[in-house]
């Protein structure tokens, strides 16, 4: 990306103490993350349930619950360290240049309280307005994200899950943050509604110029949405890169995978193949890489030599078989 840089993450790692798993023992959630933000940028993340997807972006957004933690790392916004910042302080930066959009907007939003009071709700902690002020501002929002304001008046359950999902993006916006963390907004709406929401969000970051990291299980949500993917797997990020490179020619046997399992409505007809076996318990990884015991291309050393992030032309893989001390790369294929 061209734009500066806003966000910057560094070995950030995550952290539930206590039993977990199949041993009692501290569950690493997310486990040295690293990546950049940049101006303008739609960052997609993508990897099955567990992987530690919503977990990273609590930790981002310093709204993890106890017994979460931040073990290590830094998350650098505009020049200031989030991991390490006072709670006033955060306030003032939240909603104001940082904003974050819930899963679930029914769970999300007051069940009791209209759309409207919520909007005052959040301008009236983070500013000074008038009534007449707020009203304007929460009808332009609403007006944004193609709601008609008389729902402003509305209850949550007054509204369809598409509805309640851009009024949630609606609220985001209210102070037009520099930076939107979406955490799966998609996952409880139909296909045409979901595509539907997807293209108001890149209309509204054309209009806006806002960032957006944005979270989900759906590799083929973000394939035409997003400048750059984010593969998780495991608590740790397995492959990054420009999320076209990634699609067309993934380096990761585990990205592979992902995109195997989704069909395409073009091209031939190809069976789809799932990824063998389960997720990893994040309570006693296995040793090495963390993909070898559902890897279709493992080796030897995969089950005792830990990958690191290994430059592969404009992508960074977790593999071995891209280690450049190796006599040569190997290309991932189906």
């Amino acid at each position: 990306m061209s734009g500066a840089s806003i966000l910057e993450v560094r070995d950030l790692s995550v952290i539930y103490p206590g039993a977990g798993g199949t041993v009692s023992g501290p569950v690493g959630a997310v486990d040295r993350v690293s990546f950049d933000v940049h101006e303008g940028e739609f960052v997609g993340v993508v990897g099955e349930s567990g992987c530690g997807k919503s977990t990273m972006l609590f930790a981002i957004a310093r709204l993890l619950s106890p017994p979460a933690s931040i073990t290590g790392g830094s998350v650098t916004f505009r020049g200031d360290n989030l991991v390490t910042m006072a709670d006033r302080q955060l306030n003032l930066l939240r909603w104001r240049n940082l904003s974050v959009v819930m899963q679930s907007a029914m769970n999300a939003l007051n069940p009791v309280t209209s759309i409207g009071a919520q909007f005052k709700d959040a301008l009236e902690a983070h500013g000074k307005f008038t009534a007449a002020q707020v009203r304007e501002r929460s009808v332009e929002v609403m007006d944004l994200v193609g709601i008609d304001p008389v729902h402003l008046k509305s209850y949550p359950h007054q509204l369809s899950g598409g509805m309640r999902q851009r009024a949630m993006i609606a609220m985001a916006l209210l102070f037009t943050p520099e930076l939107v963390i979406m955490d799966e907004p998609t996952s409880a709406l139909d296909v045409v509604a979901q595509r539907s929401l997807m293209l108001q969000i890149k209309e509204l970051q054309r209009q806006l110029g806002f960032a957006v990291i944005f979270v989900t299980h759906d590799m083929s949500l973000v394939s035409h949405f997003s400048d750059q993917l984010l593969v998780m797997y495991g608590g740790q990020v397995v492959e990054v890169g420009p999320t076209r490179m990634v699609f067309d020619t993934p380096s990761h046997p585990y990205s592979r995978g992902l995109l195997d399992a989704f069909p395409s409505v073009r091209g031939p007809k190809v069976e789809l193949t799932g990824i063998p076996g389960s997720p990893p318990d994040l309570a006693q990884p296995p040793e090495g890489c963390r993909f070898n015991p559902r890897c279709p291309v493992v080796e030897g050393d995969c089950h005792s030599v830990e990958p690191e992030l290994y430059q592969v032309g404009t992508v960074r893989s977790r593999c071995l078989r891209h280690n450049p001390e190796r006599a040569g790369t190997v290309e991932v294929s189906s």
